[in-house]
C-alpha cells in the first residue's frame, strides 16, 4: 500500500489554495525553534496606495499585495515590483488558482473580481459580485472561487474557469446573515468565514453552495483574521473586540480554547511545520502561539513589529513572516487611522535569528 507523508500531503494541499505554499521537489526546512522569531530585515517598497490581506506564492517566490487602487506582485526575496494589476477599486485580498492559472482580487469600490493571468500578471476581465466585497479564496475541490461580500452580508460564488466579463447569471449568491471577514477552505469541500458582528464563524459546503454551520465563537468577539490547521482539524481566529486569539475545531463547531493577543488585529497565520499560529495587530506586535499541552494554547512569543503592521502572510517553506507597513503622520482629529506618509510602504520580514 502506497504511505503518504501526512506533513507532505498538508504542504501538497497549500499549493492549491495559496499558491507556493509548498516546494513538492524538497520538504520544507526545519526550522531552529530554539532561537526566537525577530524582524530580520525591511523591504522598502514605496509607491502609493493602503494595503490589506497578502497572498503568497512561495514556489514562485512572489507576495500579491492589494494596494488600495492597484494590486501589486512583488519578488518575496528582494521586494521588487514584478506587476501592478491597475483599476482594481477598494481591493481587499486576492485568491489564486494555480491549476488553471488564474488570480482573482476582490474589489470593494467597484462590486467586481478582477480575473488574471498568473503568467503574464494581465487582467483578462471582471465579474461582478455583491457589495463591498472583501475576503476571497479558491476552493480547489469544487474549483470555484468565493468572494465575501461585507456591505451585503452574502458570498458570490463561481467557477475558476469563467469567462472574463460574464455577467451575474455565471455566478450563484449565499445568504450568510452577517457580515463576512477573512476565509480559508479545508481543500475537503468547505469554506469557513468569520462572521465579524456575530463572533462567529460559518462553514459552507462548496458543492452544494449552502450553509451548513455557524458556530459561536466562545469567549472571543469579533473575529477578523482566519487560519487554518489541516491536520487537526483547527481554525485560528484573532478576535479584535477582546484581544484573543480563538482555536475552534471545524468538525464538530467547539471553541477548543483562546491566548490572549496584541490590538488591532486583522490577520492570522498557522506554520504546519512548527504548530505555531501568528496573530499579527495593528499595535505593532505579532503573537506567536502554540498548543503547549493538551488542550492548551499558550502564547511563545510577542514579536515587536512596528506600529500598522496589522495584516500578515506565511511562507511555511521557510517559516517567514511578512508584515506590510509604513511611516505615518500624526493623526488628525476625527481620523480611524492616520495617514501614511508618501513612499514609505515596507514589508517587515519576521524569522527566527540565524
Amino acid at each position: 500500500m502506497l504511505q503518504i507523508n501526512p506533513q507532505r500531503a498538508i504542504l501538497l494541499f497549500c499549493t492549491l489554495i495559496a499558491p507556493g505554499c509548498a516546494d513538492l521537489k524538497a520538504p520544507a526546512p526545519a526550522a531552529d525553534t530554539s532561537k526566537p522569531y525577530a524582524v530580520q530585515r525591511t523591504m522598502h517598497i514605496g509607491g502609493e496606495g493602503s494595503w490589506d490581506w497578502l497572498t503568497p506564492d512561495a514556489i514562485g517566490k512572489r507576495i500579491y499585495l492589494p494596494r488600495g487602487t492597484h494590486t501589486q506582485i512583488l519578488n518575496a526575496e528582494t521586494g521588487e515590483v514584478l506587476g501592478d494589476l491597475k483599476d482594481t477599486a477598494g481591493v481587499h485580498a486576492v485568491a489564486l488558482a494555480p491549476d488553471i492559472n488564474r488570480g482573482f482580487t476582490s474589489n470593494g469600490k467597484s462590486n467586481n473580481v478582477t480575473i488574471f493571468d498568473l503568467k503574464t500578471l494581465q487582467p483578462l476581465g471582471t465579474i461582478p459580485v455583491g457589495e463591498k466585497p472583501d475576503a476571497i479564496v479558491y476552493d480547489p475541490t469544487s474549483k470555484k472561487v468565493f468572494a465575501f461580500n461585507g456591505k451585503s452580508e452574502n458570498a458570490t460564488a463561481f467557477d475558476a474557469s469563467i469567462a472574463p466579463d460574464a455577467g451575474k447569471d455565471a455566478t450563484a449568491t449565499i445568504a450568510l446573515n452577517g457580515k463576512p471577514e477573512f476565509a480559508v477552505s479545508d481543500g475537503q469541500g468547505h469554506v469557513f468565514v468569520n462572521l465579524e458582528d456575530k463572533s462567529a464563524i460559518t462553514a459552507i459546503d462548496t458543492k452544494s453552495l449552502k450553509v451548513t454551520d455557524t458556530w459561536k465563537i466562545e469567549g472571543g468577539e469579533e473575529p477578523s483574521g482566519l487560519a487554518i490547521d489541516l491536520a487537526n482539524h483547527r481554525l485560528f481566529a484573532g478576535c479584535g473586540g477582546n484581544n484573543i486569539m480563538a482555536v475552534v475545531d471545524y468538525q464538530t463547531g467547539k471553541t477548543l480554547g483562546t491566548a490572549p493577543i496584541g490590538k488591532g488585529v486583522d490577520a492570522c497565520g498557522f506554520d504546519p511545520g512548527t504548530q505555531e499560529a501568528f496573530a499579527s495587530c495593528g499595535d505593532g506586535t505579532l503573537t506567536v502561539i502554540k498548543e503547549t499541552h493538551p488542550g492548551k494554547f499558550d502564547v511563545t512569543q510577542t514579536v515587536e513589529t512596528k506600529k500598522g503592521a496589522r495584516t500578515m502572510t506565511l511562507d511555511p517553506t521557510t517559516h517567514t513572516v511578512y508584515l506590510p507597513t509604513a511611516e505615518f503622520e500624526e493623526r488628525a482629529p476625527g481620523q480611524n487611522r492616520p495617514a501614511a506618509k508618501p513612499n514609505s510602504f515596507m514589508l517587515l520580514v519576521v524569522a527566527r535569528g540565524h
